[in-house]
């Protein structure tokens, strides 16, 4: 008797289970790059009542109490040789990998981080419509390696906040790479693209058969 009673209570928990254990609430995705960009809004963009002042970074980022704030932290986590740490979060030494230039650069001064999709972009595709903490977040975005990246204070100015209907990384071999993380950028956050845009993100997904695109939505 106490056997079978077991048993019951073992089924109704399992039962239940399913029920107590929620699921994933942004589950990361990857498609061809041809079809990610199928899945952007497309709409008209607005500048108007754009202020860099909007967006506030750089913040403590994602470790409040390691002293350096997110462009120091994402210097770190992308070095290929690691600086040294010095008080104030000074980094001295270390090496990067520039990949929109192909540079190797040696001094943390050299290098900009460069939000993918730039903030004024992010203005004119839906994030005038944000609230002031939900801009703080994408403008200091540790959650998806593509949102800002390490790369030389001269491509990032030449890139300054063109899309890629107007500009390109100077290293052709990266294009296919730089418009998937663009267009994940995007998707993470829920940001549309105008008509050139589009057509330029499907000129150069034409080419690039083998590129995906992984991204998991904001927060």
């Amino acid at each position: 008797m106490l056997t079978s009673v077991l048993r019951g209570l073992a089924a109704t928990a399992l039962a239940v289970l399913p029920l107590t254990v929620p699921a994933p609430a942004h589950a990361a995705e990857t498609l061809p790059l041809a079809e990610a960009v199928t899945r952007l809004p497309v709409d008209t963009e607005s500048r108007d009542g754009y202020s860099r002042d909007a967006f506030r970074h750089w913040n403590t980022g994602n470790d409040p109490s390691d002293g350096c704030n997110t462009r120091a932290e994402v210097l770190l986590a992308e070095a290929v040789e690691p600086p040294v740490v010095g008080p104030g979060c000074r980094l001295s030494g270390g090496r990067w990998w520039s990949y929109y230039d192909q540079v190797w650069v040696t001094s943390a001064s050299g290098l900009d981080i460069d939000h993918m999709v730039p903030l004024a972009e992010s203005w004119d595709s839906g994030a005038s419509g944000w609230t002031a903490r939900r801009r703080e977040a994408y403008a200091n975005d540790q959650g998806a390696d593509a949102s800002l990246v390490a790369v030389t204070a001269r491509s990032n100015r030449s890139k300054a906040d063109q899309d890629p209907a107007q500009w390109l990384p100077p290293a052709a071999g990266v294009h296919c790479r730089y418009v998937a993380e663009w267009v994940a950028t995007k998707l993470r956050w829920s940001l549309a693209a105008d008509e050139a845009e589009v057509a330029a993100l499907h000129e150069t997904a034409a080419g690039c058969p083998d590129q995906s695109v992984t991204y998991e939505p904001a927060a």
